[in-house]
């Protein structure tokens, strides 16, 4: 028998949040370097510069290059997917690694 609680479970959106710490912000190529993280996920992976939003496809190197965020800015993430927990704590540590520009 299948249990629905369980895989209703696995897309409930997780949320978290982290301090953008290289010296530049998130310009063109961590735009890039989190796009490539979030598309080996099949969870679908939001980015903003407030914990209510605007909310922006962090799938996309376009959008995620519009949220202009700079160094110091606080970024937080809404994950949603069968592979939700994963996802969320691969940006959240390449974020905290500076997009290995720090």
């Amino acid at each position: 028998m299948h249990d629905t609680n369980a895989s209703r479970a696995s897309f409930l959106p997780l949320t978290a949040s982290a301090v953008l710490v290289n010296p530049v912000g998130l310009h063109a190529r961590p735009s890039v370097k989190l796009t490539q993280c979030a598309k080996r996920f099949a969870a679908a992976i939001e980015i903003a510069l407030a914990a209510d939003g605007p909310w922006t496809d962090a799938k996309s190197p376009v959008k995620v290059m519009r949220v202009k965020a700079p160094q110091g800015a606080m970024l937080y993430f809404r994950v949603a997917g069968p592979d939700g927990e994963a996802a969320l704590a691969a940006v959240i540590g390449l974020v905290h690694d500076g997009f290995g520009e720090a």
